[in-house]
């Protein structure tokens, strides 16, 4: 019988006692599909990881504003208690009825008081001890809410449900083999009667996927294979070999986008396998560094485009497709935009897939063109000198797009690495980068850049002293927060670029953007920073 200290016994009852209380104040069965769909309509919730389905992270709202947002003070921190090391804290939460719930390192999740940060419960999986990928970046970004349920996945690769009332498991099922070198990471997207996830592991001699779930009972609807298997369209792009196909990566570990008119889910892939070298993968290796357009009934390919073909450079395409409709040449035009680590900002009809705009936003050599033919011009191949490193001119944390100005703003990388392929061992469960690589660190910065989406061009921009991994956000008033390497959250003018905030975390903003949100009148905003949690509002002491 397993002993039950007062200590213990306390703290279960507390967390009884608050889970039991939770459940009790929420007044609703939880969102619907129709309420996912509002977006950002109702200013008191974030139901998915964008707020919205676009990806544009642009808030509707205005109580602060480049006016006053210098009175800009914490209210409340919430302590996780749990990191990722080298890395940082990379949820983004959801937000119901007053509610925060939200994901940490290494499968922690809790629901919090939206106005106070107290816990009402928390939750940590069980992993096993022998993780391959979720060992090495043991991150969640955040979960997937339907209902009473939230969707979470995890480091050995499984996709669970609980209770968003008292944080109980619901199912759970198995996405892939963790012992191969599978993990997941990021968000669930849920859509209509589908919960949709990607997979993580691209290092591995692993196959990457995108898959799509019924909520209520976890069984899986679709998979969307991003390596294609023999002669299925794109198998013509590797050789004609079974084994490389079901090895050749192609993760798919960040978030993606949804249109309900088009039905159309969009969707980053990641790097071919191994990353660097490649005498045993010629082609262009699709749907690797790819945008993939998915029907969201079926997981069925409606169009591609490949951002870097026959990738050497681990530039992953895993990016937040970020979706808008505007003016185009004069004409009504709808887009999906991406700030690609290969150093170029492209614009896409989102309904065919067509190349609309394709510039550089760094100072990269390795190409400053897209031909005719909408692939990249390559000018150095790394003979010529040092290239970005593998973290890309950008990578996974969100951008915004602020639509009264049209334009589109995300943190830039500009990195000096020197690439060394060597032949991988190729052993099962194990990283298979194939190739070391030297960075430059002293040669390395970052900066906060806003780019016209009608040519590319830089706007402004904010120089950090180091290459930073903040997320941005967006509000109407016209401000954007982001975050950098060294702990300091800020916002800007989003029309002039001017600083105009600054808050010391004490920790790097890694992976995360704010978010913002309406209680009781009062506008707050919140970022995730190594352990904390840290909410804001005006003019608290």
């Amino acid at each position: 019988m397993m002993k039950i200290t007062k200590k213990k016994f306390s703290w279960f009852v507390s967390v009884f006692f608050l889970s039991s209380q939770l459940a009790n104040a929420q007044s609703s069965d939880g969102p619907n599909y129709e309420d996912i769909l509002n977006g950002f309509n109702d200013p008191t919730r974030w139901l998915t990881y964008s707020g919205d389905y676009s990806g544009t992270r642009h808030s509707p709202l205005t109580q602060i504003t480049t006016e006053n947002v210098a009175e800009l003070r914490p209210i409340w921190t919430f302590q996780s208690g749990t990191t990722t090391r080298g890395r940082g804290w990379e949820t983004t939460p959801l937000l119901d009825d007053g509610v925060l719930y939200l994901t940490g390192s290494n499968n922690y999740a809790w629901a919090l008081d939206a106005r106070t940060g107290r816990a009402f419960w928390q939750y940590r999986r069980n992993l096993p001890d022998n993780l391959t990928y979720g060992a090495s970046a043991p991150v969640n970004r955040g979960f997937g809410m339907l209902g009473n349920q939230l969707f979470m996945v995890t480091l050995d690769a499984h996709l669970m449900s609980l209770d968003r009332r008292t944080g109980e498991v619901l199912w759970d099922r198995e996405l892939a083999d963790y012992q191969i070198g599978y993990a997941a990471t990021l968000a669930p997207l849920v859509v209509g009667n589908k919960v949709i996830v990607g997979i993580s592991g691209g290092e591995y001699q692993t196959r990457g996927f995108i898959d799509a779930f019924d909520p209520a009972s976890g069984e899986r609807i679709w998979r969307f294979n991003t390596i294609p298997g023999p002669g299925e369209p794109g198998s013509e792009t590797w050789p004609d070999d079974p084994l490389i196909l079901a090895q050749g990566g192609g993760g798919t570990w960040m978030n993606g986008s949804y249109d309900p008119e088009l039905n159309l889910i969009y969707w980053g892939v990641g790097n071919p396998n191994p990353d660097y070298y490649d005498e045993n993968r010629p082609g262009d290796n699709l749907y690797t560094d790819s945008i993939v357009a998915l029907d969201a009934n079926t997981g069925e390919l409606r169009w591609h485009y490949q951002f870097t073909p026959h990738d050497i450079n681990d530039w992953d395409s895993n990016h937040m497709p970020v979706l808008a409709d505007i003016e185009w040449q004069g004409e009504p035009r709808k887009v999906v935009m991406v700030g690609n680590r290969n150093g170029f900002f492209y614009v896409l009809d989102r309904e065919d897939g067509e190349l609309l705009l394709g510039e550089p936003f760094t100072a990269t050599t390795w190409a400053r063109e897209i031909g005719p033919d909408g692939r990249p011009i390559i000018l150095n191949d790394g003979s010529l000198g040092c290239l970005p490193d593998p973290w890309g001119s950008t990578n996974f944390y969100p951008p915004t797009f602020f639509p009264g100005l049209d334009l589109f703003i995300l943190n830039a990388r500009e990195t000096c690495a020197t690439y060394v392929p060597e032949e991988p061992a190729n052993t099962p469960g194990q990283s298979n980068f194939g190739g070391t690589v030297y960075i430059d660190a002293e040669a390395g910065y970052g900066a906060l850049r806003a780019l016209d989406i009608h040519t590319g061009e830089l706007e402004w921009e904010f120089a950090y002293p180091s290459p930073t991994f903040g997320g941005v956000m967006s509000t109407a008033s016209g401000l954007v927060f982001a975050g950098d390497h060294e702990g300091n959250f800020m916002a800007f003018d989003a029309e002039t670029g001017e600083n105009l905030w600054n808050y010391q975390t004490g920790s790097r903003i890694w992976g995360a953007a704010a978010i913002t949100y309406m209680l009781d009148g009062i506008q707050y905003v919140m970022i995730p920073s190594g352990t904390t949690l840290t909410a804001f509002a005006l003019g608290a002491p």
